[in-house]
């Protein structure tokens, strides 16, 4: 079989994020919750705060050039207005080690968790929340923005308002459209208001935003083609489409797929959603209109045997390669996720990571799938 060779200097890694791997994290709206017995407690999690180093050599090891972080906010501004130094240098010390392994952050400022300061005013529901937020940016990039030059601000708006306050499984466990387009709205505004300040710093990075979008398709029928298009534009691009202008790339986050009118049985990863790898062509294709460069910011499968990762991985990237061909500007793909971490609502029960983590020792493995996505990684090609 020929190569399929992806661009110079294309970014090879994984992603991961505070909460889900730091540890020792008891400030936030999901360490609150815990408490509370409404969602499963993170407490220690991989350690990763202490680890960092470790966890870095590893994923060095495994042929990336890259890796996703992000910051927590709890850490970073545990009081309102009140900033800690000592956790800005955490973040320094992180971001340094990574480029002292000659690998490329990518930096998320915000990946879902509250401080219980901006929790107790509304959140998001807060008209002033826009402002405290890009407060926040603002300050974390004027501290770090030497040391990274990818920056996103938000990770996944549509997922935390919509887990937040229409499904109410996440913090604070609303039920109500309402308070939703509320939040939806103010992320927007939060958005836009922190494009403004970091580029007015002028330290000439690059920031954009983190969107997971799904793949919405049908069968023949008019109706469900229709219902395809609606939901594709209200998931995927109404955010986008309101923050048109005040971007520099696209993160993506694909995991989904849905085809009305489908009667198919597909595969199910630990997860039970659909193993659909394909997918990540057509979202891919779709950002193209917005004409920015796009970065595989999260694709991964909890597969806690290890049995579907490896061609996962291989198909997602093939098809990533197949976007390419076709035009769409990618520069990277991190698979989510470097380590098993907490999995929100699901706790640690679910199994992404490249590599496995035992809670009780905290002692990493790395698994097979890991050494074939490492192949891609050296080679930067897919073959096919």
């Amino acid at each position: 079989m020929s190569k399929k060779f992806f661009p110079k200097k294309f970014h090879w890694g994984a992603a991961t994020a505070s909460y889900q791997i730091e540890g020792g994290i008891d400030n936030n709206d999901w360490s609150m919750a815990s408490k509370d017995g409404k969602v499963p407690a993170c407490d220690r999690a991989t350690d990763h705060y202490s680890r960092y180093k470790e966890d870095i050599d590893l994923a060095k090891s495994l042929g990336h050039n890259s890796i996703r972080i992000s910051i927590e906010w709890s850490r970073i501004e545990p009081e309102e207005g009140k900033f800690d130094e000592k956790e800005i240098e955490h973040y320094k010390d992180v971001l340094s080690y990574i480029i002292s392994k000659d690998m490329t952050p990518f930096v998320t400022i915000w990946h879902f968790t509250l401080p219980v300061w901006f929790r107790d005013i509304g959140g998001f529901l807060n008209k002033k929340s826009p402002g405290y937020f890009a407060r926040y940016c603002e300050y974390v990039v004027s501290e770090l923005g030497n040391l990274c030059r990818h920056w996103a601000t938000i990770n996944e708006p549509v997922v935390f308002a919509t887990n937040g306050y229409i499904r109410g499984f996440w913090p604070p466990f609303e039920k109500s459209f309402r308070s939703y387009n509320r939040v939806f709205n103010n992320l927007v505004k939060a958005h836009k208001l922190s494009y403004k300040r970091i580029k007015s710093l002028d330290i000439g990075c690059e920031l954009g935003i983190v969107k997971d979008n799904i793949y919405f398709h049908s069968n023949w029928n008019p109706f469900n083609k229709i219902l395809a298009g609606v939901m594709s534009w209200w998931w995927n691009r109404r955010f986008l489409n309101k923050i048109h202008g005040y971007f520099d790339s696209i993160g993506l986050n694909y995991y989904f797929h849905k085809k009305f009118g489908d009667n198919s049985i597909y595969e199910k990863t630990d997860m039970d959603w659909d193993i659909y790898p394909e997918g990540i062509y057509y979202v891919i294709r779709e950002l193209k209109q917005y004409d920015k460069p796009i970065f595989i910011a999260e694709a991964g499968i909890a597969d806690e045997k290890d049995k579907y990762r490896g061609d996962y991985i291989k198909d997602l990237i093939s098809n990533t390669h197949k976007a390419i061909e076709h035009g769409a500007n990618v520069r990277g793909f991190m698979y989510w996720s470097l380590l098993d971490n907490y999995e929100w609502a699901h706790g640690f029960e679910k199994r992404f990571g490249l590599i496995e983590v035992d809670y009780k020792t905290l002692k990493r493995k790395i698994r097979p799938s890991a050494y074939e996505y490492k192949k891609i990684c050296q080679s930067n090609s897919i073959e096919g």
